[in-house]
């Protein structure tokens, strides 16, 4: 089945805002046996959506569209569709129900242009919104289309996954072929030429499955895709003796997951102290559900006063050995994990720039682990901008816990 995604909206080719829908309907469509064979991002232009859905409905047989379906002068995806297809728009009862009900659960009243949400071409089907306002639409052999099946959906991402896992998912499974199952391993620790390398020959003998590999800031991925389950666990087995303590886990989860659930396991807790990351770890830790039984708690200690009020160093010593050094970075780890109880804790220090600091230059940092047998640090030297070397820093920190907990 040829099948593609349109992105609708203006701000999606600006650097402020990412089509994120489309990656995650990618993923949904995979587990299926399916794929998109287009992607593509439009602005709220008339004329280009027109031209753009009229290429859709004569090359492809599943069109889905996220975004245009609000209330605003430049939501117009129903109209475009409607005009193109010669059908009329009607508003839909169940729809407007649905609107009011919503309004009224929080004690509100719709404006009145938002009645135009709840307009549906005639001969298409209504999805309801349970988290919003804007119903999408199924529309099956559209006129002068037979064949071809059109899904609107709302732009908004918590909107589109539920209506998409409860109303429109179901009914492609009829159409799905043998579904397709997933293998993710992700690394830590190396970089991913070196990973791609290393682990050439395994990929080689379990070469029947479909290999990717994705590498960001924090770690990289080894994604296997294969309709025989068996065949996906092999290639685990003989994967998991060649990465060794440098894979952090399987599945869905990722670092700081492999990390809580490393500390949990054992009935251990950790704290943080924090400079150059500003909270970053203790953000992405607290991410997760339920990391309060593991996470005692962070300090964010950018200046030397907050390093003096919050963790009791003193600002002359500070001073002496320089806010970006070793022994600042086991100064913060040491008071971090006697203050707050924890078996473990990270203390973090560095220069992410733009200028030198304290005569560190950018991209040094320092991160120490304090826990039962001691304390040990590690220095770093890394390029990147102020948020790609926070980001890094956060990894390691995280990754030279996880490796100890392992060993």
């Amino acid at each position: 089945m040829r099948i593609e995604c349109i992105a609708i909206g203006t701000e999606l080719l600006t650097t402020r805002r990412v089509d994120t829908n489309s990656v995650w309907l990618g993923e949904r469509l995979a587990g299926l046996g399916l794929g998109f064979h287009r992607k593509t991002a439009v602005g709220d232009s008339r004329e280009d959506l027109a031209a753009l859905f009229r290429e859709a409905l004569g090359r492809s047989e599943l069109i889905v569209t996220t975004g245009g379906l609000g209330p605003t002068f430049d939501d117009f995806t129903k109209e475009l569709f409607a005009e193109l297809l010669g059908a009329e728009l009607v508003e839909d009862a169940g729809s407007r129900a649905d609107m009011l009900a919503f309004y009224a659960a929080r004690n509100r009243v719709p404006p009145q242009v938002n009645f135009k949400q709840a307009l549906i071409p005639v001969g298409a089907e209504p999805l309801k919104n349970p988290v919003g306002t804007a119903p999408g639409v199924w529309w099956q052999d559209p006129a002068g289309h037979p064949g071809v099946r059109i899904v609107m959906l709302p732009g908004v991402p918590r909107e589109m996954k539920c209506m998409w896992e409860d109303q429109v998912e179901p009914r492609l499974k009829a159409l799905a072929g043998a579904p397709v199952h997933t293998l993710r391993m992700v690394v830590a620790g190396v970089p991913e030429s070196n990973l791609d390398e290393r682990t050439r020959e395994v990929r080689e003998r379990h070469g029947h499955l479909d290999w990717t590999i994705l590498a960001n800031l924090t770690q990289v991925e080894l994604l296997a895709r294969g309709s025989d389950p068996a065949d996906l666990e092999a290639a685990r087995r003989d994967f998991e003796p060649v990465l060794g303590p440098d894979l952090v886990c399987l599945g869905d989860a990722n670092l700081e997951d492999a990390v809580l659930a490393g500390l949990q396991a054992r009935g251990e807790t950790l704290a943080l102290a924090e400079s150059m990351t500003g909270g970053l770890l203790a953000s992405r830790l607290t991410a997760i559900p339920g990391a309060s039984a593991a996470f005692q708690g962070s300090a964010v200690v950018y200046t030397v006063a907050a390093k003096q009020a919050l963790l009791g160093l003193d600002p002359v010593w500070l001073e002496g050995v320089g806010t970006v050094s070793e022994p600042c970075a086991i100064a913060l780890a040491e008071a971090a994990r006697q203050r707050l109880g924890a078996t473990w804790a990270l203390g973090i220090c560095g220069n992410a720039g733009p200028d030198a600091e304290g005569g560190a230059p950018v991209g040094r940092f320092y991160v120490a682990l304090a826990g039962p047998g001691g304390t040990t640090v590690r220095t770093h030297t890394l390029a990147g901008d102020r948020v790609e070397l926070q980001l890094r820093c956060a990894a390691l920190a995280l990754d030279l816990l996880r490796r100890q907990l392992i060993d």
